[in-house]
C-alpha cells in the first residue's frame, strides 16, 4: 500500500517548485542558467539513486546514458529541426532504455557489487573514446550551436527558443518525471527494490525474481539519465565528449551522497547545494574547487546520512521492508514461485 505524504512534506515540495518557477521573473539570466543545469543534474542524480539507494547497485558509468540522450537530441535538433521535440525526447528515452535493458540482461545475472560498477565504468569510457574519435559527432569539439526547439502539439506551437520558455519547459518535465519516479519508489515496486537491496537471497526465497527487478531498475534509471542529457543539450546548446567522461558519472554520485541516498529527494537537495556552491565560488579563481571540496567534506562529516537526514525524522520500523515487499508481491507470484 502506497504511503500518503504528510502536508508539511507536500507543502515544502510545492514551495520549492514555486520558487524555481518564479526565478526567470526576478533573477538574472546567469542564475536561471545555473538553476536549469541544477534541474537536469537533479534528474540525473535521481536516476542514479534509483539503483544505489533503492536497489543496492552502484553504477560508475552512468554518464554513458546521459551522453546518449545529449548527443541524440543534439543531432536531431541540428539535422531534423522539424521533428516534434516530444518525439525527440521519447526517442532519447527509448534508445537509452534499450541500451540499459540489453546491458542489464548481459551483466546483472553474472556480476553485481564492485565488479558491476567497474564494468559500467569501462563501458562509459569506451563510449567516451568512441565519441572523441567520431567525426560525425564532432570528435573532441563536440556539437555546438544546438538550436532550442519549438514544441508542437497538434495545431498549436510553443516556441522554446527564449531562456524563460525553455527553462519552464525543463522544470515541468523534471517535475513530472520526478513525480512518476516518486510514485514508483513508494509503491509495490519500490518496496521490492528495497527488499532486494536489504537481502537479495531472502528476497529470492520469498518468490521475488531478483535479477528481473534489478534489470527493470537499471532500464528505468538509464532512461531517466538519458532524459536528463536530452534536456541539457538544448539548454547549454553544446555537447562534447566530456558528457560521457567518468567525471560526469561521478557528479550524480556526489549529489546523491551529499543530499542523502536514503531520502527520495536527497539527490535533488545535493544537486541544488552543489549548484549554489559552484555559483557562489565562481570568482575564487584557483581555489574554487578547494573551497567547495572543504564545505562538502564538512557537510559529510557532520551529516554522514546526507543533508536530508538533518531535517528528516526517522520513522520507527514497522513489520520490516522485506515482509512488506512480500505482502505486496504475494498476489503477483505465479505458480512457479516467481514474481
Amino acid at each position: 500500500m502506497m504511503r500518503t505524504p504528510n502536508l508539511a512534506y507536500v507543502g515544502s515540495v510545492a514551495a520549492a517548485i514555486l520558487v524555481l518557477a518564479s526565478l526567470p521573473f526576478w533573477a538574472s539570466q546567469a542564475v536561471v542558467f545555473v538553476a536549469g543545469v541544477a534541474l537536469t543534474s537533479a534528474l540525473f542524480a535521481l536516476s542514479w539513486n534509483l539503483l544505489f539507494g533503492y536497489t543496492g547497485i552502484a553504477s560508475f558509468g552512468h554518464a554513458a546514458f546521459f551522453s546518449i540522450g545529449a548527443y541524440f537530441t543534439a543531432l536531431m535538433l541540428r539535422q531534423s529541426p522539424e521533428t516534434s521535440f516530444l518525439l525527440v525526447l521519447a526517442g532519447a528515452i527509448l534508445l537509452a532504455a534499450v541500451a540499459g535493458l540489453v546491458l542489464g540482461y548481459l551483466i546483472l545475472p553474472r556480476l553485481t557489487g564492485v565488479h558491476f560498477a567497474i564494468l559500467t565504468l569501462a563501458v562509459a569510457e569506451v563510449l567516451h573514446l568512441s565519441i572523441s574519435a567520431s567525426r560525425f559527432l564532432g570528435a573532441d569539439d563536440g556539437i555546438s550551436g544546438i538550436p532550442r526547439p519549438t514544441l508542437r502539439l497538434g495545431v498549436f506551437a510553443l516556441p522554446l527558443q527564449s531562456h524563460t520558455a525553455y527553462y519552464l519547459f525543463t522544470l515541468v518535465v523534471c517535475v513530472l518525471f520526478t513525480g512518476a519516479l516518486w510514485w514508483l519508489c513508494h509503491g509495490p515496486v519500490g518496496r521490492v527494490l528495497k527488499a532486494i537491496r536489504q537481502d537479495p537471497e531472502r528476497s529470492a526465497f520469498v518468490g521475488i525474481h531478483v535479477t528481473r527487478y534489478r534489470v527493470l531498475a537499471f532500464t528505468i534509471s538509464a532512461a531517466m539519465a538519458s532524459l536528463a542529457g536530452a534536456l541539457t543539450a538544448p539548454w547549454t546548446q553544446i555537447v562534447s565528449p566530456e558528457v560521457a567522461f567518468w567525471m560526469n558519472s561521478a557528479q550524480p554520485m556526489l549529489n546523491s551522497l551529499l543530499g542523502g541516498t536514503s531520502a527520495f529527494f536527497g539527490p535533488v537537495i545535493g544537486s541544488l547545494v552543489v549548484a549554489v556552491l559552484n555559483y557562489q565560488t565562481r570568482t575564487l579563481l584557483g581555489v574554487s574547487e578547494l573551497v567547495v571540496g572543504g564545505i562538502l567534506l564538512g557537510v559529510v562529516l557532520l551529516a554522514p546520512g546526507g543533508i536530508a537526514s538533518l531535517a528528516r525524522r526517522r520513522p520507527k520500523a514497522n513489520a520490516g521492508t522485506l515482509h512488506s515487499a512480500a505482502a505486496d508481491c504475494a498476489p503477483a507470484i505465479d505458480a512457479g514461485g516467481k514474481v
